[in-house]
């Protein structure tokens, strides 16, 4: 199972975590959509910033 993450809101005004994780899950500018498998370690890092991001999942 896969999921798109995209950043909906900026990260401008939340704690430098946030954005350290924005940068590992690869999303940079507003509206960038990245895909990555539906594992722990990235739903955790989700479940992080989820106040920032949309999550679609898709059926491979």
């Amino acid at each position: 199972m896969k999921i798109i993450v995209t950043l909906v809101k900026s990260p401008i005004g939340y704690s430098e975590n946030q954005h350290k994780v924005l940068k590992a899950l690869g999303l940079g500018k507003m509206g960038s959509s990245v895909v990555h498998d539906d594992t722990p370690s990235i739903l955790g890092m989700v479940r992080k910033c989820a106040h920032l991001v949309a999550v679609e999942n898709v059926a491979e």
